[in-house]
């Protein structure tokens, strides 16, 4: 194909009189052709539909099933026959420089059908070839130069990536999904890489904390080593590890302190300047959902960035080469082959899946069924929260007054028919100078109280009524003072309080509890640590982190606690969500740090 942009799509206006030429009825075929193509890119992408296998035959041929593949403009290759080839008389044989060759397949279109042409002039040809047949043709290439050519990758927001630590020598990455699906696990990675051509090995020991995650073990800090890494220049060494996500959030951090980092570089140790944090966030949505969403946000202008091979990769062939011959050793396709989706095999997949079964969560626990007899898998499980938040809107209309009475619509909270508490208050956004930032506020109760601070939003008494048996409340507003506000934004959260059949709440928290990993940190002013929790006779559950005193520092949903900018001694009460009466308290001593000449310098 001589032309590979496909857009703009243009096809034949007709009109009575229209005089037809073969430049008309090419952009006929042109029209048709890309259009199908266009849809093959976008819909199946570039690979294998069927068949194609390859078969060592004996030492110096090699046979190729027939099938069917869309190479990477979208057209069709279709070989209707299996054939067989040396590989001395495949395309590319000769300039084979190592003893690992791709075997790979391509489009090819072949003019044939001479006739004689009519009306031409003396300059033109007495025959033209009638048909355009489309076919195919096999090369040959070295691996390794074929792994090196790869491909511009499109553009994409789903991984983030943020730099743990980087020298001349090394450069070491934490990698995870922008977002992550509660109750799934994600892999989070610590990408090292070699930048320059030193002989130095390095090695790696930092210990990750994800409040809002669950590592191996039930806790929610996973240890990252790697010992003596000897590696090439550009070349990378990869350390997984799994994290399942709890709840919905909108903020889902993972830090890392600067003392829980250690790097050594040929023996000597290596501090990070700063400490590490990256910021995920936590959905409802199942992982289908997020992949299908982030697959589909790709432009059409980002995927003409990208490039998508024009041959399909068979196989991979390993030879015995001698100064005048040579033997197949070996034919891998495992690993090679790129296989294409279809719908038209799918209940064959169907049929094939019931000899496997789904493997079990990297996280797993025995979950606690509500009678309270344990699941049939180990470990932890996502549960089917207790409590739930989110933010609703009651319409005031043009110049609301004072005894005015407004009503938002019915809410879902999803927590389910039964005992159900429901509070909400005015969440409003502000300019915190101590974070230098936007910060977000929420009033829960009477919000004359804070008139002085003169927050953005009106003076309103508030109310909800839960309808237990729906699931469901509606929020209700009385003004206190007239407004210009035309809309209220309120934020809710909800709390399902377990029913009590045999034995009282109190017998049955009676021999659990939860304790503060550090019950009593030192911090500088300013300085922010995680406050991890233990669990005594209990599977680990949500927790609520609650400052017992105001302009005491700040406390994210996640345990993320920051020192106030003045020194003291504050207090931080630590809750389970499902159950509030199981607490303990941490204790962050503040003092600021004092400069010596030789941090200075």
């Amino acid at each position: 194909m001589e032309n590979r942009q496909l857009l703009p799509f243009e096809r034949n206006r007709y009109y009575v009189g229209k005089l037809l030429t073969s430049a008309d009825f090419q952009a006929e075929q042109a029209y048709f052709n890309n259009k199908r193509r266009f849809l093959n890119q976008l819909m199946f992408g570039s690979g294998i539909v069927c068949g194609l296998s390859v078969y060592s035959l004996d030492d110096l041929s090699v046979m190729i099933e027939s099938g069917a593949a869309i190479d990477g403009l979208g057209r069709e290759i279709v070989v209707e026959n299996s054939v067989v080839r040396k590989l001395s008389a495949i395309e590319g044989f000769e300039t084979l420089s190592s003893e690992h060759a791709a075997l790979c397949l391509r489009y090819r279109e072949e003019a044939v059908h001479p006739v004689c042409t009519v009306n031409r002039m003396e300059r033109d040809e007495e025959y033209e070839l009638n048909r355009l047949r489309e076919g195919w043709e096999l090369f040959l290439t070295d691996a390794q130069e074929l792994e090196q050519q790869g491909g511009l990758e499109e553009e994409s927001e789903f991984l983030l990536q943020s730099p743990l630590y980087e020298d001349a020598d090394f450069s070491v990455t934490v990698m995870m999904p922008a977002v992550a699906s509660a109750g799934s696990a994600v892999r989070v990675l610590v990408r090292v890489r070699k930048l320059s051509e030193a002989a130095k090995k390095l090695s790696l020991d930092c210990v990750l904390q994800a409040p809002a995650f669950l590592a191996a073990g039930g806790g929610h800090e996973a240890r990252i080593r790697a010992v003596d890494l000897d590696l090439q220049q550009d070349e990378v060494f990869d350390c997984p590890c799994w994290l399942t996500a709890q709840q919905p959030s909108a903020e889902a951090v993972v830090l890392a302190k600067t003392d829980a980092v250690r790097i050594t570089v040929d023996g000597e140790e290596r501090t990070p300047h700063d400490a590490f944090l990256i910021k995920a966030s936590i959905s409802s949505d199942s992982v289908e959902e997020i992949l299908s969403r982030e697959v589909g946000r790709v432009s059409l202008e980002s995927r003409s960035f990208s490039t998508l091979p024009e041959y399909i990769r068979l196989a991979d062939i390993t030879l015995q080469l001698t100064k005048n011959a040579y033997i197949i050793d070996r034919v891998e396709e495992c690993g090679v082959k790129k296989y294409l989706y279809t719908t038209s095999g799918e209940e064959t997949r169907r049929s094939y899946e019931e000899w496997f079964a789904s493997s079990e969560s990297t996280v797993s626990a025995a979950p606690v069924s509500q009678n309270g007899s344990e699941g049939m898998s180990a470990g932890l499980s996502y549960q089917a929260p207790l409590y739930a938040t989110g933010t609703c809107e009651i319409p005031l209309g043009d110049r609301a007054r004072k005894g005015e009475t407004f009503y938002s619509s019915e809410i879902m909270h999803g927590l389910g028919a039964g005992n159900v508490h429901v509070q909400v208050g005015f969440e409003y956004l502000v300019e915190d100078s101590r974070l230098s930032t936007t910060a977000k506020n929420t009033i829960y109760g009477d919000a004359s109280l804070f008139e002085q601070e003169n927050p953005p939003v009106p003076l309103a008494q508030t109310a909800v009524k839960v309808m237990n048996d729906r699931g469901s409340f509606v929020a209700a507003a009385r003004l206190q003072k007239d407004t210009s506000y035309v809309m209220l934004l309120m934020r809710w959260v909800a709390v399902k309080i377990p029913s009590e059949d045999d034995h009282t709440l109190l017998q049955k928290i009676s021999d659990k509890s939860i304790s503060a990993v550090q019950p009593t940190v030192l911090l500088g002013t300013r300085e922010s640590c995680y406050f991890s929790v233990r669990f005594r006779n209990m599977e680990p559950c949500g927790l609520i982190y609650e400052l017992t005193d105001r302009d005491s520092g700040e406390i994210t949903p996640d345990g993320v606690y920051t020192a106030p900018a003045r020194e003291g001694v504050y207090e931080i009460r630590i809750s389970c969500a499902d159950s509030p009466l199981i607490c303990t308290y941490a204790y962050a001593i503040v003092k600021k740090k004092e400069h010596s000449d030789s941090d200075a310098s």
